[in-house]
């Protein structure tokens, strides 16, 4: 079992992806990013082929449990800004991945110790209630509730290499 270093409590761990942002914002991302961790940050920043102009990179870290829920709370509503902050579970705390981009917003998902997305039953009762009162799908609140469209606004980003050739495909049918 890891421990926190400052408290000796439990200690948590995880991976910040940052997959889209201007170069203006990396340093006050590592500023931000840095005072949560208590630690100063310089992040290896890396071109991102799928939105030309702007770069992405990754931290690994190591912190109390709840770590992620700070650093998508610091970043949450960032222009341009598109990240995933993933706390993976330690003894007696669930996982969470945060999700965040432009366009959607913040997503948060529980995690289980195999990465599988946990929904629990007060969400899922709400969701079918919600489909109910509003006459909508029950699949889409369940899709809503696993971060469906946050995932696929991502997944372009998540597949870019510096190197590689993208193609933008579109749903149809």
């Amino acid at each position: 079992m890891s421990l926190d270093e400052k408290s000796g409590a439990p200690g948590a761990h995880g991976t910040l992806f940052v997959h889209s942002i201007p170069a203006a914002l990396c340093p006050h991302l590592e500023w931000a990013i840095g005072e949560i961790l208590g630690e100063r940050l310089v992040l290896a920043w890396h071109t991102q082929s799928a939105l030309p102009g702007s770069f992405k990179g990754e931290l690994t870290w190591q912190g109390p449990p709840g770590t992620a829920a700070k650093m998508a709370s610091a970043l949450r509503g960032w222009e341009y800004l598109r990240f995933e902050a993933v706390e993976e579970p330690s003894p007696g705390v669930d996982g969470s991945r945060f999700q965040g981009t432009p366009s959607l917003g913040l997503h948060h998902s529980i995690l289980g110790v195999s990465g599988d997305i946990y929904v629990n039953e007060d969400r899922l009762r709400a969701a079918i209630e919600k489909s109910l009162r509003i006459g909508g799908s029950v699949a889409d609140e369940i899709e809503a509730l696993l971060g469906v469209a946050w995932d696929r606004e991502l997944e372009i980003f998540r597949a870019a290499a510096d190197d590689a050739s993208l193609r933008w495909m579109t749903e149809t049918g």
